[in-house]
C-alpha cells in the first residue's frame, strides 16, 4: 500500500428539496385546497476517524465528493424523502485543515469521533404550509436550501508513542526492525527510508507504538534532503529516540544538526524529552564508546544510551527509559490489542432462556 500523509479535496453538502405545489381534486368532495408537501433536507458530510486505516493514498483517486439532495416534496400533503448523510472515512491520527492550510477544522486523536463538517440544506415549504384564513389556494412555495461546499486539506499525523530521528544512515531501520515487529528496508547508503513506518514494540509485558521517520540533513528545514514534511509524524510522541551512528565523522555535530532541525521545524519538537542511543557500538571498543558518550553529555544530552542495534546490545535499556515516559498500560489492557472473549461472544449471540 502506498503512503499518502497529505490530500486535498473537495466537499458538497447536499441541497435540499423543493416545496410542492399541489391542490387536492377528489370526486365526491366539496371542497379541495392545497395540499403540496415540504421537500426533504439534504445529506450532510461527516468525516470519522476509523480503525485499520494509516494512510490517505484513497483520496488520490476520489477528490470530489457530494452528499445527495432531499426529495420533492408531493400532494396530498407527502414530505420528500431526507438523503443520506455522507460519511468520509478517514485515518486516526488526520486533522482537517481550511483551503489556507493552516486553519485547524477538526483533529482526529481517537477512534470513532466523528464530526459534521458541512449541513445538508433544509427541504423547501410545499405550498400547504402557506395556506391562511385569508389565502385560501396559495401557489408559492420555496424551492430549498442550497447545500455548503469547501476545500478542504487532510493532514495525517501518524499516532505512535516514540519516534526516531537521526542523519541518515544512523541504523534506524535496523533499530525499528530489532524491536517492532516492523519490516523496514535496510540498506548501506542513506535515504533507505523513504516513508514513516510503525512497529509495535513489546517489552516486558508492555507494548507501544514506535515511529520511524526518514533521516533529517542539515537544511532540512529549507527542504534540503527529503525536507522536515515528515517531522508532523513525531509531533504527538511523548518520547523522541535520537540515533546517532558512532561510526559517523562527529556524534556530536550529527547530534547538534537534528536539534536544530527539530528546533526549527516550529512547533515545540526540541522541547519533547530526548533519549541520545549511541548506535553501532559493535563497530568500536568499549572505550571509544563511552568517550563519545561523555562527549555527548557534555554537549548537552542527559541520557546517552550506547546500543547495537544488529546485535540487540543494550537495546534492553533503553527499552526501558522509554516505558519510563509511557502511560502504565499492559498489552492486555491496550484495547487496540486486545482479543474479544469467545465465550463472552456465544454467549450474546445465545438466545434468551428462563432456565440460564
Amino acid at each position: 500500500m502506498h503512503f499518502l500523509d497529505q490530500a486535498k479535496i473537495f466537499l458538497k453538502s447536499g441541497a435540499g428539496g423543493p416545496g410542492a405545489v399541489s391542490f387536492r381534486r377528489e370526486k365526491y368532495i366539496e371542497f379541495g385546497g392545497p395540499d403540496g408537501g415540504n421537500g426533504g433536507r439534504g445529506g450532510d458530510i461527516i468525516l470519522r476517524a476509523v480503525p485499520g486505516l494509516n494512510t490517505l493514498i484513497d483520496f488520490r483517486y476520489a477528490q470530489h465528493f457530494k452528499a445527495k439532495r432531499g426529495g420533492h416534496g408531493m400532494g396530498r400533503d407527502r414530505t420528500g424523502a431526507g438523503a443520506d448523510d455522507l460519511v468520509i472515512e478517514v485515518p486516526v491520527g488526520t486533522q482537517v485543515l481550511d483551503e489556507d492550510k493552516e486553519t485547524v477544522l477538526a483533529d482526529f486523536t481517537k477512534e470513532g469521533e466523528e464530526i459534521v463538517l458541512l449541513q445538508g440544506g433544509m427541504g423547501g415549504r410545499g405550498n400547504a404550509s402557506y395556506k391562511s384564513a385569508t389565502n385560501r389556494a396559495p401557489r408559492q412555495h420555496q424551492p430549498g436550501e442550497a447545500g455548503e461546499e469547501m476545500w478542504v486539506w487532510l493532514r495525517l499525523k501518524l499516532l505512535a508513542d516514540a519516534g526516531l530521528v537521526g542523519l541518515p544512515n544512523a541504523g534506524k531501520s535496523t533499530f525499528i526492525n530489532a524491536v517492532s515487529n516492523a519490516q523496514a528496508k535496510v540498506g548501506d547508503y542513506a535515504f533507505t527510508t523513504l516513508i514513516p513506518k510503525l512497529g509495535v514494540v513489546r517489552h516486558k509485558g508492555r507494548e507501544f507504538v514506535l515511529a520511524d521517520i526518514p533521516g533529517l540533513i542539515e537544511g532540512a528545514a529549507d527542504g534540503a534532503g527529503i525536507g522536515d514534511r515528515f517531522l508532523g509524524h513525531i509531533e504527538r510522541c511523548r518520547v523522541l529516540i535520537h540515533l546517532i551512528d558512532i561510526a559517523g565523522d562527529d556524534p556530536v555535530e550529527a547530534m547538534q544538526i537534528v536539534e536544530g532541525e527539530l528546533a526549527a521545524y516550529g512547533t515545540a519538537l526540541e522541547d519533547k524529552p530526548r533519549l541520545v542511543a549511541l548506535n553501532k557500538i559493535d563497530l568500536a571498543d568499549a572505550e571509544i564508546a563511552e568517550g563519545f558518550a561523555e562527549e555527548l553529555r557534555t554537549a548537552g544530552a542527559e541520557d546517552v544510551f550506547p546500543i547495537s542495534g544488529a546485535t540487540g546490545d543494550g537495546i534492553d535499556k533503553l527499552l526501558d527509559a522509554v516505558l519510563g515516559y509511557l502511560p502504565d498500560r499492559t498489552m492486555t489492557e491496550n484495547p487496540s490489542q486486545a482479543l474479544p472473549d469467545a465465550n463472552a461472544e456465544a454467549a450474546e449471540k445465545k438466545p434468551w432462556s428462563p432456565l440460564d
